[in-house]
């Protein structure tokens, strides 16, 4: 009999994907590993968004990049191009009215991972030798895309839309982890971060545990199976211990073909 299907997206982007996990007949389990809040000040996000139509292209990191930005938004300016990674962040331009046949979006190809490298290569660097960019992020994340966009004489700023975090390890969660562990599941890890926090917590769940030596929840951990969208987080997965992984590539599709595999 399969476990069940863990599903460690933010809560806000997890209950699509949660929703064709279960058409597909299998139990699911939503397990948010980030925690996404807005940021304490949102007064430079909103000073930098009164500016938009200065830019000439602004670039989205992540879903909760464009939701936090689109809550100060009333209108895109219709000359700005928008650059996105992947399948969930033109969903969510979408949700907020932002769709193709109206505005310039440029996303890396299907056939290829939605990351920041892809997007660079799908962009027109030379024509943006000189112009204003936009970067909307977290409060912390990767350089690559400024960096690139530096590289090819782009004027970068960066400017962050919310905060993420690790949720705290508080009796619930504990009790849903020993939970999880005790049977072999199908965790869907869309994060590194979320991952190595993942193991954060449950080291410090062993820490609690009466006879710590003998209690390995890490170890018990490893031995669940992975499913991850990207070789940077099968990367992560390997260093951490992790042996059982499926690569599948971008896109809820092929996340959900690898499920059917695993019937």
């Amino acid at each position: 009999m399969a476990g069940a299907v863990v599903i460690t997206r933010p809560l806000a982007q997890a209950a699509p994907l949660a929703a064709r996990v279960a058409a597909l007949g299998r139990t699911v389990e939503v397990l948010p590993l980030l925690d996404i809040a807005p940021l304490a000040d949102q007064r430079p996000l909103q000073a930098t968004l009164a500016r938009l139509a200065d830019y000439a292209l602004v670039a989205f990191v992540s879903p909760n990049a464009i939701d936090a930005a689109f809550a100060h938004i009333k209108q895109w300016p219709p000359e700005v191009t928008l650059a996105v990674v992947g399948e969930g962040s033109r969903t969510a331009l979408a949700a907020h009215g932002v769709t193709p046949d109206r505005y310039r979006i440029v996303c890396p190809a299907d056939n290829v991972p939605s990351d920041s490298e892809h997007l660079l290569q799908a962009l027109d660097l030379a024509a943006l030798k000189g112009r204003p960019v936009l970067i909307i992020r977290g409060e912390s994340g990767r350089e690559l895309m400024g960096d690139g966009l530096r590289a090819a004489g782009a004027l970068v700023d960066v400017a962050p839309a919310y905060r993420r975090s690790v949720p705290p390890l508080t009796a619930e969660l504990g009790a849903t982890l020993r939970r999880l562990l005790a049977q072999q599941n199908d965790w869907i890890i869309t994060s590194s971060e979320a991952l190595r926090g993942l193991c954060g917590i449950l080291a410090e769940l062993d820490l609690q545990h009466p006879d710590a030596m003998q209690h390995n929840s890490v170890v018990a951990m490893q031995q669940q199976h992975l499913i991850v969208p990207h070789a940077r987080i099968a990367e992560t997965a390997n260093n951490l211990g992790f042996s059982k992984l499926t690569l599948t590539g971008s896109g809820d599709e092929r996340l959900l073909a690898a499920l059917q595999s695993c019937l």
